[in-house]
């Protein structure tokens, strides 16, 4: 079992490898970690953990006003998370490797980082200014028929892209900008598809990519079939979803 010890950066949304993943960080607790990744050298990676909260649990507000307009902000690394942070946290997450991290002259930072790996959380350590986990890498098996799971996957996303783009009257991106090797097809369909938060955590977490996939085809049919028998679905309601202030 390969483990390592990395600063954590919980969110409401799921990481998958592969994946870019922008960031605008002004929670002190984060902005903490990422003047720590900087002391990291240029020429090594800056990583950190994502992992998605659980339903049920909120990032502390940062403001009075968020989003209870009597509440105080909470402080501190645990803030918003209870008294054991891990139960707010799904037990799998993801890798992230900071490609840019731009200090504003706020003191805010403006990150681009990309999924790399998937990890499974074993603990949490709250001692510090942040947040940081200890984390056992996980591998990516194949499974059974990925390859040919990955084809019907890619056809029937085709196909839901072909009616989402007619629900929002403009194209999408084309098959030619599509991969076709299983585990790249299996992440970028998984975040592509617009998902709640428990869905895609169920797919980050799947055994293999063939089960992945498995899973994504069921899914993607039955969003087709909704997406179908909508038509009139103003755009805008396709498309809305939970943000991160983070």
């Amino acid at each position: 079992m390969t483990t390592v010890r990395l600063p954590l950066f919980p969110l409401n949304s799921v990481l998958f490898p592969g994946l870019v993943l922008p960031l605008n960080v002004f929670e002190e607790r984060y902005r903490a970690l990422m003047r720590d990744l900087l002391k990291t050298p240029e020429d090594e990676p800056r990583r950190f953990a994502v992992v998605a909260i659980r339903d049920g649990h909120e990032v502390a507000p940062s403001a009075p006003g968020m989003p209870d307009p009597t509440a105080l902000p909470q402080h501190g690394p645990t803030a918003g998370f209870g008294p054991d942070p891990a139960e707010a946290f799904h037990a799998v997450g993801c890798i992230a490797d900071a490609a840019t991290i731009r200090e504003r002259a706020d003191g805010t930072f403006e990150v681009l980082a990309t999924g790399t790996t998937r990890v499974r959380l074993l603990s949490v350590d709250t001692s510090g200014a942040f947040l940081t986990a200890e984390l056992e890498e996980l591998p990516e098996e194949q499974g059974d028929e990925a390859g040919a799971l990955a084809e019907g996957v890619l056809r029937a996303f085709r196909q839901y892209q072909k009616r989402l783009a007619g629900a929002r009257e403009r194209s999408l991106s084309t098959g030619a900008d599509l991969p076709d090797e299983p585990a790249v097809v299996s992440y970028l369909v998984a975040a592509a598809v617009m998902l709640d938060t428990p869905t895609k955590q169920r797919l980050l977490q799947a055994p293999d990519t063939a089960s992945r996939l498995r899973d994504e085809l069921k899914l993607l049919r039955s969003e087709t079939a909704i997406i179908r028998s909508l038509p009139s679905l103003p755009a805008a309601e396709l498309t809305r979803g939970p943000t991160s202030l983070n």
